[in-house]
C-alpha cells in the first residue's frame, strides 16, 4: 500500500510552476485549495515574477501569508505588459481577490447633455451611455453636483429641460417660465434664433468662456438700461448675477488646468481614502472619495496604481491626471491610458504652483474624509458588538441583512433587502424583489416574506453552497413578531438553513418608537432600555429597509400606472408610442383602429401597421 503524496503549497507550489513559464508578460492568478482566487498580478517577465514569490524571505506580512496559502496558479500570456495591466484591473474587478488593492465602488458619472436632435434643444442630465444626439459636459462628481449646476444654467440661459413629448403638447407656458427658469419656447415666447444664442451661450459657458458671457450680458443691460427697457435690464441683471453665483458655488477655478482630474491619497491604520477631483473648462465639478481596501503593509504608489486602472477602466480619462504621489509603473500606466483615450495622457505629481495648490487641497479632503470614515467605524463596530451582546449572538455579526414589504392592499407588491456592516450601510449590495406569487392573497405579508426569503437563499445555495464568499449573512432582521419569526424559521430549516440568527421586530402595544419587542425563535419576547444605543442602531435599519421598499413600491406603482397595451407590442417602442397616442389620442384608441387608419401614422409603416392589428385582434 502506498501514501498518498500531499499536494504542494506555498513555496513549493510556485516553484513547481516556474518550469512551465517563458519570458513573455502576462497575468498570474494565485488560487487556494479552495480555488479562490487570492491574487491576481502582471508581470513583464513571468519567469522573473514568479521566481520572486518562490523565495522563502524578503515578503511582507501579507505577501507571505499570500504565499502560504497559495495551492495552485493561472498564467495568461499577453503581447506587451500594456496588455497586461489592462486584463489584470479587469480580473481585479471582476473577481475581487482577498490580497489585491481593491476599489468598492466604481459607479458610472453624470453629464450634462446640450441634445441636438430638436429645434429648440433640451438641456437635461445624463448617464450611461452617450448614445443621443448632442454635446456632452463632464463627468460631473455626483447627480447632486449636476443638479445644482442645471438648477443655476436654468436661471442664466433659461433653456427648457422638458422632454419632447411635453414641449410638443404644451398649449400655455409652464410653472419654470412663470419664475423665469424657460424661456417658453414651447408656446412661441422666443424665437427660434434667440433661443439658439442662448444655447450657444451656455455651451460656452460649459467650456469654461464664462467671461465673454458676463461682459455681452452688461452690454446688454446697459443698452436695455438707456433705451429705457427697464424691465429687460432687470431680467439681464439677474442672469449675471447667478452666472457669479454658479461661479462662487463651484469653490476652485483654476485659470492654468482647463481639465484635468486630480486624485490624491491618504493611507492610515491599514486604511486608505483616495479623493477624486474634477477639473473642466477651468471650472470644479465636484470631487467624490474613495475607500479602497488595502493592507497594513501596502505602499502607496501600489495603491494609487490599483486605484488609477481600476477606476478609468470604464471611464474616459482626461489630457491630464494630476496625482498626490507617483504611480509604481508610470511610463506602463500612461501608456494604457493613452490607448483607451486615443490621445496623449499625463500623469504628473505637482510640487509648486497651482497644480500643486489642487493636490494640497485634495489631499486635505482625502486625511479629513478617511478621519471621519475611521471614526464611523469604530462607532459602528461598538454597535455591532452591543448588538451580540442584547441578542447572545456569538460574535459581532459581519453582515447583517434586514427584510421588509411594501404594496397598497396587496398591488404592486415588492420585497426589499437592506445590508449593514461594519462599514454601515451596503447600498450596493441593497436588493428589490418583484413579488411573482399567483396565488399569494392580497396583503399577505406571511406569503410575500416567504417569497422573498425563498428566493434570496435559493440563490445563495446555488451560487456558494460552501460559504465561501462573504454574501451570507450572519444575522437576518424581520419585520414583525413571533409568528413572523416562526414562519421565517419554517422556511429557512426546509432549506437546510438552520444556523442563521434570526430577530424580529414588532412594535409595541402603542406601535410607538421605542417600544419595540425582539423576537426569537423558542424564547420569550423581550426588549431593550429606551435610550439603548443599540436600540436605536435596530432603528435605523429598520427604517431604511422600510424607506427601501417604499421607494421600490413607488418606482413600480408609477410604472404601472404609466403602462399601457403598447408597452407589449413587438416593435412599438417610446418614439411609435407616442406617434401612435398622439395620432389617436389613447390606446383603447389604438386597438380599436383599422389597418388602413394605422399605416397613416408617421412613423409607423404598413408591416408594423399590421402587427400592431393582428396583436389586438387575435387577443380578442
Amino acid at each position: 500500500m502506498t501514501d498518498s503524496i500531499a499536494p504542494l503549497t506555498g513555496h513549493d507550489c510556485i516553484q513547481a510552476y516556474l518550469k512551465t513559464l517563458d519570458t513573455s508578460p502576462g497575468v498570474y492568478r494565485m488560487l487556494d485549495d479552495q480555488a479562490r482566487v487570492l491574487y491576481v498580478g502582471k508581470a513583464r517577465n513571468l519567469t522573473a515574477r514568479v521566481s520572486s514569490y518562490a523565495r522563502p524571505s524578503g515578503h511582507s506580512g501579507r505577501i507571505a501569508r499570500m504565499i502560504r496559502e497559495t495551492a495552485s496558479m493561472m498564467f495568461l500570456t499577453t503581447k506587451t505588459e500594456t496588455e497586461a495591466l489592462l486584463l489584470e484591473q479587469n480580473l481585479i474587478k471582476q473577481l475581487k481577490p482577498r490580497y489585491n488593492v481593491l476599489l468598492r465602488d466604481d459607479k458610472s458619472f453624470p453629464n450634462i447633455l446640450v441634445a441636438k436632435d430638436h429645434g429648440f434643444p433640451q438641456i437635461k442630465k445624463h448617464r450611461g451611455a452617450k448614445k443621443e444626439k448632442g454635446a456632452y459636459y463632464g463627468p460631473f462628481a455626483s447627480a447632486g453636483a449636476v443638479n445644482r449646476t442645471l438648477n443655476q444654467l436654468q436661471k442664466v440661459f433659461q433653456l427648457r429641460n422638458c422632454s419632447d413629448a411635453t414641449f410638443d403638447s404644451r398649449t400655455r407656458p409652464c410653472l419654470l417660465y412663470q419664475i423665469k427658469r424657460c424661456s417658453g419656447p414651447c408656446v412661441g415666447k422666443v424665437s427660434e434664433a434667440d433661443y439658439a444664442e442662448s444655447v450657444r451661450d451656455a455651451e460656452r459657458f460649459l467650456s469654461g468662456k464664462s467671461t465673454g458671457i458676463q461682459e455681452k450680458l452688461a452690454k446688454d443691460m446697459a443698452k436695455a438700461s438707456e433705451e429705457m427697457e427697464f424691465e429687460r435690464a432687470a431680467a439681464l441683471r439677474d442672469r449675471i448675477r447667478a452666472l457669479t453665483q454658479v461661479q462662487s458655488s463651484q469653490g476652485i477655478n483654476p485659470r492654468g488646468v482647463a481639465e484635468a482630474d486630480v486624485i490624491a491619497l491618504h493611507m492610515e491604520g491599514g486604511q486608505a481614502c483616495v479623493q477624486v477631483f474634477f477639473i473642466r473648462a477651468n471650472q470644479n465639478w465636484g470631487n467624490r472619495d474613495y475607500y479602497p481596501r488595502v493592507g497594513p503593509d501596502v505602499e502607496a504608489p501600489e495603491v494609487m496604481e490599483a486605484f488609477i486602472g481600476q477606476f478609468y477602466s470604464n471611464k474616459q480619462p482626461p489630457r491630464l491626471i494630476l496625482l498626490s504621489h507617483p504611480v509604481e509603473n508610470e511610463d506602463l500606466v500612461t501608456d494604457a491610458l493613452t490607448q483607451k483615450a486615443e490621445r496623449k495622457v499625463e500623469l504628473a505629481v505637482p510640487l509648486r504652483g497651482e497644480k500643486a495648490e489642487l493636490i494640497t487641497g485634495a489631499a486635505r479632503n482625502a486625511r479629513e474624509s478617511l478621519a471621519r470614515k475611521m471614526s464611523e467605524t469604530a462607532t459602528q463596530g461598538k454597535l455591532l458588538k452591543g448588538l451580540a451582546a442584547a441578542f447572545d449572538l456569538d460574535s459581532p455579526p459581519a453582515r447583517i441583512e434586514v427584510y421588509d414589504n411594501s404594496h397598497i392592499q396587496g398591488t404592486n407588491a415588492v420585497g426589499a433587502m437592506i445590508v449593514a456592516g461594519p462599514e454601515g450601510f451596503l447600498k450596493s449590495q441593497y436588493r428589490k424583489f418583484n413579488i411573482k406569487g399567483d396565488d399569494l392573497t392580497p396583503g399577505d405579508d406571511f406569503g410575500m416574506m416567504k417569497e422573498v426569503l425563498t428566493r434570496r437563499f435559493k440563490r445563495l445555495l446555488k451560487e456558494d453552497p460552501d460559504r465561501k464568499e462573504d454574501m451570507w449573512p450572519d444575522l437576518l432582521l424581520i419585520d414583525g413578531g413571533a409568528g413572523q419569526v416562526s414562519a421565517v424559521r419554517q422556511i429557512m430549516t426546509e432549506m437546510g438553513v438552520d444556523d442563521v440568527a434570526m430577530i424580529g421586530v414588532a412594535k409595541g402595544v402603542d406601535r410607538d418608537a421605542g417600544k419595540e419587542e425582539f423576537h426569537r425563535t423558542g424564547q420569550r419576547p423581550f426588549a431593550l432600555r429606551h435610550n439603548d444605543p443599540v436600540l436605536y442602531f435596530v432603528q435605523r435599519m429598520r427604517d431604511e429597509a422600510h424607506r427601501f421598499a417604499i421607494g421600490t413600491h413607488r418606482a413600480k406603482r408609477s410604472k404601472a400606472i404609466g403602462a399601457t397595451p403598447l408597452d407589449e407590442v413587438p416593435g412599438v417602442g417610446g418614439a411609435r408610442k407616442r406617434a401612435l397616442l398622439g395620432h389617436f389620442g389613447s390606446a383603447k384608441a389604438v386597438s380599436r383602429a383599422n389597418l388602413t387608419d394605422l399605416k397613416a401614422v408617421d412613423g409607423i409603416s404598413d408591416t408594423l401597421a399590421e402587427t400592431i392589428y393582428d396583436f389586438f385582434h387575435e387577443r380578442g
